[in-house]
C-alpha cells in the first residue's frame, strides 16, 4: 500500500538505463525503488526480505520472459505490474492469466505508468489505455483470473447498468425486452463467477468509474 514515503517499487528490466530512468521518474514523485533486477537469477537472489509494494516488470529480459517471474514475486506477496513494450492482446491475456495485477504499454505517458503504480499497489487491478485497446471485447476479471469474454451485447448492457439504468430502460434503448435483458445478466453472472446481481451491478458500476 501506498504510504507516506510513497510506493515501494522493485524494478526488473535487463535495461540498466531503463531502470535507471524509471527510479529517477519513480523518486521525483516521492517514491521508492527497493531493488532492481535485469534477470530472473537476479531477481530470485535480492528478493528475500524486500518489503515491496509492487513489482515493475518487463516481458522482454534477455533470453527470458517476465511471464515466468509473476509467480515468484506473488509467492513472496509482491503484485506485478508489467511495464513492455508487447501490445498484442497474446501477452497481454498471457500477463493477466499468470497473475499479474496490471499492464501497462511503454508508449503511454509517465502519468499512467505512475497512475498504474498506486492503483497496483492499494489492491486493484490496472490495465492501461493502450492496452485496453488491445482487450476490445474483453474485460479485467474483478478478482484472479485473467481477463472474460464480452460479445458486443454484453458489453453494452454492462455499461448501461453501470450507469444506473434499469432492465426495461436498457431494453429501450437496444430495442430488446427486459426479459432478454436479465438473460444476458445471467450470462455474464456466470462468465465473472459472481454468486448474484448484485456483484454484478458493484461490478459494473466500478467499471464505469
Amino acid at each position: 500500500m501506498p504510504d507516506a514515503f510513497g510506493v515501494r517499487v522493485f524494478l526488473v528490466d535487463d535495461h540498466p538505463a531503463m531502470r535507471n530512468g524509471l527510479s529517477l521518474l519513480l523518486r521525483q514523485v516521492g517514491h521508492t525503488v527497493c531493488g532492481e533486477a535485469g534477470s530472473r537469477a537476479e531477481l530470485l537472489e535480492r528478493l528475500e526480505g524486500v518489503q515491496a509494494s509492487v513489482a515493475l516488470v518487463d516481458l522482454s529480459l534477455a533470453e527470458e520472459s517476465g511471464l515466468d517471474l509473476i509467480g515468484d514475486l506473488t509467492a513472496q506477496g509482491i503484485p506485478s505490474l508489467i511495464y513492455s513494450m508487447h501490445e498484442d492482446r497474446g501477452s497481454i491475456e498471457r500477463a493477466f492469466d499468470r497473475g499479474a495485477r496490471g499492464y501497462v504499454t511503454k508508449r503511454e505517458v509517465a502519468d499512467v505508468l505512475l497512475e498504474a503504480i498506486e492503483a497496483v499497489a492499494a489492491g486493484r487491478r490496472y490495465a492501461s489505455p493502450g492496452a485496453m485497446e488491445s482487450l476490445a471485447g474483453r474485460v479485467l476479471a474483478p478478482d484472479e483470473g485473467g481477463t472474460v469474454a464480452l460479445s458486443q451485447r454484453e458489453e453494452q448492457i454492462l455499461d448501461r447498468l453501470g450507469g444506473g439504468e434499469s432492465s426495461a430502460e436498457i431494453g429501450r434503448a437496444l430495442s430488446i425486452s427486459a426479459h432478454t435483458v436479465e438473460t444476458y445478466y445471467g450470462r455474464m453472472i456466470r462468465k465473472f463467477g459472481f454468486s448474484s446481481m448484485k456483484e454484478l451491478r458493484k461490478f459494473a458500476i466500478r467499471r464505469r468509474g
